[in-house]
């Protein structure tokens, strides 16, 4: 294997050229697409690169959804040696133009008409040279897909490139409020994808449904990548509110996913359960099924739970497809609870953790080594330790080359010796790793994304009708704002002028509720320290039946 990742579609479109390695929901229809499917049209994609005279290490920003558009693209770019930039087709517009500026993109490939013009407009600074719609109705500004192929038939190109090569420019939130680029290279990658494979867990004949974005290196890597590199198949879901048609549809084995995907899961078969036969059946499940699981179960235990599980949990799963093996979950962490009640059901929810900077994957828990309290041993080839105050650091041949253009940050993310900071707290069981908070505050939510609540929070208080704020949400599925006001004003207003504060910031950074409070946090009511900084711990608790209220409203 050289420096290349779209070598694997190189070789796997060499040796089995009709292995199908895609599946897409297409006129009603999941349709198949073999390796020279992909092959060929990664190669019209170079065809047209090279006409617009792009030359090795020139960015190409990628704002699609999910599917064999988004892969060919990439692997274009990535076969010519060019530099992909993945955007989130769902973040604001401002955030989405910031990027692709920042990244000096040349070139920008959108799913639609309303992400080309905010790739074209003034929001994006320095424009790309060139954006491409992949729907027909381009702006002003823009060409359509359909205009910029042409239907010429080359060759996949897939160059030889030295491991070090930059690869792609992923953004990822800051702590100033704009996104900083990370830096990965081939090397990382390809590094990152063979410790993976290495685990065993992924198999030529799995079946992946891809549900999280592409331009999440969790999927990425783990959804993508790795399968095309073992030529297993993956079915790209159609969107969120689709995911249970898709799972029945497609009856994956395996699924990368974040911890909501699940929860949600598990809230609907938690009311239908209602508090009679079935619950006790369905407890009695999980209870002898996780420690049969777990190896401690009782000679009753082992006798009861097929029985169980046919009665309880084969309808359950049947509703994810009814094949899947396992679900590595990530992103954010994993509640014990859930995990214990989903492996007691005879579906393994393996923890796992990772940051874009380590691309991303630095542990997982194991099939049969599964501990849900710990995010699982570290991969092969990556190194980890507890640095001063417990902060988790790691080395490996996995870790980023740095922040694009942005020397004070990448120096902040090393230690003196050149392990990657992780900001998290953690501590060692075994070789299992538990982490344990996080050295910076930062709320990681529940769908995997972060925000720097001092950040937002600093910018919310720029309007005068906020005294003090703070921002919660730290295993939730969105922010709300706790607020001392002296203003008259509703509760919406309020929302209103908080969220205009953010524009700037991504766009989970914004706040679904607002809850007003007139009386301050101060020294003497015990909610500030005497240098006049906030106790989050005891606002959070002095006001927990109110943020439970303001989220149970939604």
């Amino acid at each position: 294997m050289d420096g290349n990742i779209a070598q694997y579609l190189a070789s796997l479109a060499a040796s089995e050229p009709g292995r199908i390695v895609y599946r897409e929901f297409e006129a009603g229809t999941w349709t198949p697409y073999h390796a020279i499917d992909v092959a060929a049209r990664a190669a019209r994609w170079q065809a047209a690169f090279r006409r617009e005279g792009l030359a090795q290490g020139d960015r190409v920003a990628i704002c699609l959804r999910n599917g064999v558009d988004w892969v060919a693209v990439d692997l274009a770019a990535l076969g010519m040696g060019l530099v992909v930039v993945p955007l989130y087709v769902d973040d604001n517009t401002e955030n989405i133009g910031w990027c692709a500026a920042n990244a000096g993109a040349r070139l920008c490939v959108a799913e639609n008409a309303r992400l080309a013009m905010a790739l074209t407009g003034s929001v994006a600074g320095d424009s790309p040279r060139q954006v491409v719609v992949l729907a027909d109705d381009a702006p002003a500004g823009a060409v359509s897909a359909r205009h910029f192929l042409h239907e010429e038939t080359t060759e996949f190109e897939c160059r030889t490139l030295p491991p070090a090569t930059l690869a792609t420019i992923c953004y990822t939130s800051g702590t100033t409020g704009r996104p900083k680029g990370v830096m990965l290279s081939h090397g990382n990658i390809l590094a990152n994808v063979e410790q993976c494979r290495a685990t065993g867990m992924a198999l030529r004949d799995d079946r992946f449904l891809s549900i999280l974005p592409l331009s999440h290196m969790f999927e990425r890597t783990g959804g993508y990548y790795l399968p095309l590199a073992i030529g297993a198949c993956v079915s790209h879901g159609r969107g969120v509110t689709q995911i249970g048609e898709d799972l029945m549809a497609e009856r994956p084995t395996k699924m990368f996913a974040v911890p909501r995907v699940f929860e949600k899961s598990f809230q609907r078969i938690d009311a239908a359960l209602g508090s009679g036969a079935k619950r006790w059946l369905f407890d009695a499940c999980v209870a002898r099924g996780y420690r049969v699981a777990m190896g401690n179960a009782t000679a009753l235990d082992r006798m009861l739970v097929p029985a169980l599980r046919h009665l309880v949990a084969r309808p359950i799963l049947a509703r994810l497809g009814g094949r899947m093996r396992f679900a590595v979950v990530g992103g954010a962490a994993l509640d014990p609870a859930l995990a214990r009640a989903f492996i007691g059901l005879g579906l393994p929810l393996l923890q796992g953790y990772g940051m874009t900077e380590a691309s991303p994957v630095v542990a997982v828990n194991r099939a049969d080594d599964n501990r849900p309290e710990s995010v699982g041993t570290p991969l092969d080839g990556v190194d980890v330790r507890l640095g001063d105050g417990g902060e988790l650091q790691v080395r490996g041949a996995n870790v980023m080359q740095g922040y694009w253009h942005n020397e004070e940050a990448t120096r902040a993310a090393f230690t003196d010796d050149g392990w990657l900071r992780t900001g998290d707290v953690a501590r060692m069981e075994g070789r299992h790793i538990v982490i344990c908070g996080r050295v910076k505050d930062i709320v990681v939510m529940s769908n995997g994304e972060k925000l720097s609540p001092g950040d937002a929070e600093m910018a919310i208080q720029h309007d005068p009708a906020f005294d003090q704020t703070m921002v919660v949400g730290e295993g939730r599925p969105y922010p709300i704002l706790l607020a001392v006001t002296n203003t008259g004003d509703s509760e919406d207003a309020l929302l209103k002028r908080a969220n205009a504060q953010l524009k700037t910031f991504p766009r989970w950074v914004r706040m679904r509720r607002v809850v007003v409070m007139r009386e301050p946090w101060s020294v003497e009511n015990g909610l500030m320290t005497p240098t006049l900084k906030v106790k989050r711990a005891a606002v959070a608790a002095k006001y927990k039946d109110a943020i439970e209220q303001a989220y149970r409203s939604e």
